[in-house]
């Protein structure tokens, strides 16, 4: 197996990916960015993606209870470098900060899409059948 193999992302992109994401919840919830939108919106992060060279973090947040998730990405990415730079003393044992990058996360649209389709008459029609023939 080789060593650049592109299996995925690498345990150390995950562990460094993980400690961004507290970080960067941690700030947001503390309030350090100041921008209405932004103060206004709770903000769910679901994960931090780093790039294997982490000098790009690609964070994907979820906006609850917006009532335009797009704004909230956008004043999020106008803060961007903001952000950057209060995130320094927090990710100080890094030897690069880096640039974030804010994503609208769609994973639970596509978890509750999956559930509506399990849970529609055509599935549970034909997951009666297989429990009948089983007798």
């Amino acid at each position: 197996m080789s060593r650049f193999d592109n299996s995925g992302p690498s345990q150390r992109q995950l562990r460094v990916g993980e400690q961004v994401r507290h970080a960067l919840s941690d700030m947001l919830q503390r309030g350090e960015v100041r921008d209405d939108l932004v103060e206004t919106t709770v903000i769910s992060i679901s994960e931090v993606r780093m790039s294997p060279d982490l000098k790009i973090a690609t964070a994907f947040v979820s906006p609850l209870g917006a009532k335009d998730d797009a704004a909230v990405i956008d004043a999020l990415n106008r803060h961007a470098k903001f952000i950057r730079g209060r995130m320094s003393p927090a990710l100080r044992q890094m030897k690069y900060m880096p640039e974030f990058r804010f994503r609208l996360d769609t994973s639970y649209d596509n978890f509750q899409k999956i559930n509506d389709l399990l849970h529609s008459p055509e599935v549970a029609r034909d997951l009666g059948h297989d429990e009948e023939d089983e007798k």
